[in-house]
């Protein structure tokens, strides 16, 4: 089973961006822990981040006919952006979307996810454990 990591804008800050919210652990950090539970899992990951939203858009549609499943933080874009859950519905594979904070406790701009409306599972404020948590559940669900 291949699943796609993706992550949006300013993730790649992680470790700097308000190490209040998100923490001191760097992307980096997030990645190698990503690989460590993919691989006792059994599963390939690619991991992808872009701060601009048609790569996001291009990359979930590259995923169709190469990845199995879909592991999402669009970021700021969870709030914004259409484009990003029309290419979810386009593709049409198992996606579970994650978000390091509590959006749901945060401003009241952040309290919908356009994305999340195609994801299956949702791993809301669970810090990076959420990423672990949702390569579990799809490779629990639709691996071999």
């Amino acid at each position: 089973m291949k699943i796609l990591v993706l992550n949006g804008p300013n993730l790649n800050l992680l470790g700097i961006r308000e190490p209040g919210i998100y923490g001191n652990n760097s992307y980096s950090d997030l990645c190698a822990l990503i690989r460590e539970k993919a691989a006792r899992l059994g599963v390939e990951v690619c991991l992808y981040q872009s701060n601009h939203e048609g790569d996001l858009v291009d990359r979930i549609q590259q995923a169709l006919g190469q990845e199995d499943a879909i592991v999402i933080n669009p970021a700021a874009y969870t709030h914004t952006s259409i484009a990003i859950l029309d290419a979810l519905k386009a593709v049409g594979l198992p996606a579970a979307e994650v978000h390091i904070s509590d959006v749901t406790r945060r401003e009241p701009f952040r309290q919908i996810s356009y994305a999340g409306m195609a994801c299956e599972a949702h791993y809301i404020g669970l810090g990076f454990e959420g990423y672990l948590k949702a390569l579990e559940y799809l490779a629990g669900k639709y691996g071999a």
